[in-house]
């Protein structure tokens, strides 16, 4: 299992399965009546809340439990919306077939996570779909994880942008084809740590404008590089087996060249 950072250390958690009995509980379909905004009844909650009369303490509690809910949703609706942004011009996915527009430019349209999902559909029995990348809310500090089991996770919370989605989509899909084209052990560290740099130099998240005006990172020289091990270190840190930074550190070391210069499924590192 792995997981993408954001500016914090990451975990390994899995990602849940989303069946029947466990839909997205913030789908549109599944808030409460008082939730929905625009109607009286919601603004005069607001205001009532806003002004600190009419409303008891137990009334403010469940107004601030509702405006969460009402987030939660609307970071869903946002996040499945880049989701299918990215998957939609994603050669053979599903999306793809059904989204299929000529009003939008082909110069807009992410080529990594096309490229990646051709390549991980070769390999793969089944088509990349949304079926298998959820949006959910995350309560640690990432912006994505894959397991094995359940797929990619796409943390409605974290992420800031259609861009940020989809260098998050490609990181993890960078895990996935690792997982799916090589014997991975992802309770081994040195495997671990191989993929994690692999995802972070080859999804953009290091290219120098993410550094650099995301991050605040001004390094002009081997920033690329530092920035792959500074975020493959953070990774491995989150790991259970890990005990800490020095040894996240150390493993990170020991494979960084071999997985650094292992470039597959691209010929080199995109961008």
């Amino acid at each position: 299992m792995s997981s993408s950072p954001v500016d914090g250390p990451p975990t390994t958690e899995a990602v849940p399965p989303q069946t029947a009995d466990n839909a997205n509980p913030f789908a549109s379909n599944s808030i409460p009546d008082r939730v929905v905004t625009g109607g009286p009844e919601w603004w005069r909650r607001s205001f009532a809340y806003m002004t600190n009369m009419g409303m008891s303490p137990e009334e403010r509690a469940q107004f601030e439990a509702d405006r969460g809910l009402k987030r939660e949703q609307e970071q869903c609706v946002q996040c499945e919306k880049w989701r299918d942004y990215n998957l939609r011009y994603s050669s053979s996915s599903p999306l793809f077939q059904k989204f299929q527009s000529t009003d939008t430019p082909r110069t807009h349209i992410g080529p990594i996570v096309r490229f990646l999902t051709e390549n991980i559909e070769k390999i793969r029995s089944d088509t990349v779909s949304s079926d298998i990348i959820r949006c959910l809310p995350c309560n640690k500090f990432q912006s994505g994880g894959f397991s094995p089991s359940y797929g990619i996770l796409l943390c409605q919370n974290r992420l800031l942008s259609r861009k940020h989605t989809e260098d998050t989509l490609a990181h993890e899909m960078i895990h996935m084809f690792d997982h799916l084209r090589f014997d991975v052990d992802w309770m081994d560290l040195r495997h671990h740590a191989c993929s994690e740099i692999r995802a972070s130099s080859l999804s953009g998240e290091c290219r120098w404008t993410r550094e650099s005006f995301g991050r605040g990172v001004w390094d002009f020289t081997r920033h690329h590089q530092g920035c792959v091990r500074r975020r493959a270190t953070l990774s491995v840190r989150g790991h259970p087996k890990c005990k800490d930074d020095v040894h996240a550190a150390k493993v990170v070391n020991q494979v960084f060249d071999s997985c650094f210069t292992d470039t597959r499924p691209f010929d080199e590192i995109y961008r």
